[in-house]
């Protein structure tokens, strides 16, 4: 993992660089990884990576776009989500991986991911929403949310100094068994906007029980949030958000139901944006 110190704000790097690799974890091993390799102004993998547009949900502000004014290969081995404000209208950058991963019966799947906030102070974050998540594939078929099932491994709003990790499920966005449209959620404190692990494990060892499955969030290799079949109480939901496959999704917002829309003080460009080291998903 980087150190504050590594590297800095700087938006455009010359060379091409080598991302750090995604380590290696005793009895896992790597299914997929992306470590943002390349010269700055690129963008990312169209391999593994799709950019997203025309996505307007949660009354969030922004447009996605597909210019690397929103979203770039640093050239520092990272990944950029950059706010751009234009004449009074927002952009900002989203990518989606190709692939979907399902969770295995009797293994560990894990999803992990380094980021860092960049430096603006909190009254200049107003509205900033950025975020590490998974959406279940049968989405992408035309199945609805919140039944497509949602898992989000960080979230953080208006520059707060909190870490968010949640579930979305249920057969309506209002109620159910995850208590919709809130979802039920984790939080952990940020001690500050640097770079940070952010870690999820889909346990399913005990497979024979669907109530003994678990989903365990982690922060820098620490636990701070835990969901069981058992917690939630229906199978057939359970099955939606820890048995089917999903798939992975980077972005920064602007505004929406949750944050509130950004004001005169919100901030955009480098000082609002998150950058990310790697994204991996590993097995057992």
């Amino acid at each position: 993992m980087r150190t504050n110190a590594v590297l800095g704000l700087v938006p455009f790097v010359s060379a091409l660089v080598s991302g750090l690799a995604p380590p290696n974890y005793p009895g896992f091993w790597t299914l997929w990884s992306d470590s943002f390799d390349g010269s700055a102004g690129q963008l990312p993998n169209a391999g593994q990576w799709s950019l997203v547009t025309n996505i307007h949900v949660n009354n969030e502000m922004q447009e996605y776009t597909t210019s690397n004014q929103n979203v770039q290969i640093s050239g520092g081995g990272t990944i950029q989500f950059v706010p751009r404000k234009t004449n009074g209208k927002w952009t900002s950058g989203r990518i989606e991986s190709k692939q979907a991963f399902t969770p295995e019966a009797g293994k560990v799947t894990m999803v992990e991911s380094v980021i860092r906030f960049s430096d603006n102070s909190r009254d200049r974050k107003q509205g900033i929403w950025p975020a590490f998540w998974m959406l279940g594939e049968a989405v992408r078929h035309g199945t609805p949310w919140p039944l497509c099932g949602e898992i989000d491994i960080m979230e953080n709003v208006n520059g707060l100094p909190t870490g968010y990790g949640t579930v979305h499920c249920g057969y309506s966005d209002k109620g159910g068994p995850c208590n919709e449209p809130q979802g039920r959620a984790g939080t952990t404190g940020l001690p500050d906007s640097g770079w940070h692990r952010w870690t999820i494990k889909i346990d399913r060892t005990r497979s024979y029980n669907w109530r003994d499955e678990v989903i365990f969030w982690y922060l820098d290799g620490q636990q701070y949030y835990a969901l069981s079949g058992g917690d939630l109480g229906d199978e057939h939901i359970w099955t939606t958000i820890a048995r089917s496959p999903m798939f992975i999704i980077l972005n920064l917002a602007v505004g929406g139901n949750w944050p509130g829309a950004p004001n005169g003080a919100t901030a955009d460009s480098w000082g609002s944006m998150m950058e990310v080291e790697y994204v991996a998903v590993y097995s057992t």
